[in-house]
């Protein structure tokens, strides 16, 4: 980072897969780390150069600019729930970084005292997608409760520098568009799965494309999985959506057969 009045401190809570991913970029920046996790990870945050705190209270207490969520969509409340937030020294940033955003926002706005500031976002990429740099992968944000501008800013520039689409839009539009796009796309990957599709010798180009969908699919927790669609009202209206139209296609299939275009018969 070319100024160190840019850095950050920046605590990370839930430091598996997805919080290692961000801390990588975030310490190439300059900036500062802490964590926490149930999860043991001290030994790896040697290695990163990052202070690992096993009590969530010593944490707390180490006086950092941003707080930023990395636990699983189930979990958040459990999490923030158990946090003493009397321990922060001074007004802080909460960010979290969950598939969904109707739930964590709700959810500060409830918990976090008045002057944290709140942002919740959306890095629309992961360790796969994002492995070879961030360059035009989209970041979606929305201010929920900012009253220190600037703190949000140089946050935000951690993904703006890299080259990330920046996308600011509301926690509800955020929640509409991901039940239609992620949600679905999981729920195909998923299904796709079930029937255990597999590269044959004839693929066209569309089916292979199926068959790559699904990798990276699975690749993601069914506790991720659920939660798009526990945790977003507008998921369960987009699954009747696709089954009614798998139903639809199939009346179309089945009525083609009922007009007299059944093989079988018309060979005989």
């Amino acid at each position: 980072m070319s100024s160190s009045s840019k850095s950050l401190k920046i605590g990370i809570v839930g430091f598996g897969t997805f919080g290692q991913f961000l801390a990588n970029t975030m310490i190439k920046q300059g900036h500062t780390l802490t964590a926490t996790s149930r999860t043991d990870y001290s030994q790896l945050c040697d290695q990163m150069g990052i202070h690992f705190f096993r009590d969530i209270t010593a944490f707390l207490d180490a006086d950092m600019d941003v707080i930023l969520l990395c636990t699983s969509i189930s979990s958040l409340s459990e999490v923030v729930g158990s946090m003493p937030l009397a321990c922060l020294k001074r007004p802080t940033l909460f960010v979290d970084v969950l598939s969904v955003k109707e739930h964590p926002k709700n959810l500060l706005l409830k918990v976090l005292p008045e002057e944290s500031d709140i942002l919740c976002t959306h890095p629309m990429f992961g360790p796969v997608s994002g492995k070879n740099g961030w360059q035009n992968l989209t970041f979606m944000f929305d201010k929920v409760r900012i009253k220190d501008e600037v703190t949000c800013s140089k946050f935000l520039q951690i993904f703006a520098s890299e080259g990330c689409k920046m996308v600011e839009m509301s926690c509800e539009e955020h929640d509409k568009a991901a039940a239609k796009s992620q949600f679905i796309t999981h729920t195909i990957g998923r299904t796709l799965a079930e029937m255990d599709i597999k590269s044959t010798p004839i693929d066209t180009k569309g089916f292979q494309t199926l068959v790559e969908l699904k990798k990276p699919v699975m690749g993601c927790s069914f506790d991720l999985y659920s939660g798009l669609f526990v945790y977003n009202r507008f998921a369960r209206q987009e699954l009747e959506n696709l089954e009614h139209a798998l139903h639809k296609v199939k009346e179309m299939l089945v009525q083609r057969i009922d007009e007299g275009q059944n093989p079988e018969r018309t060979e005989s």
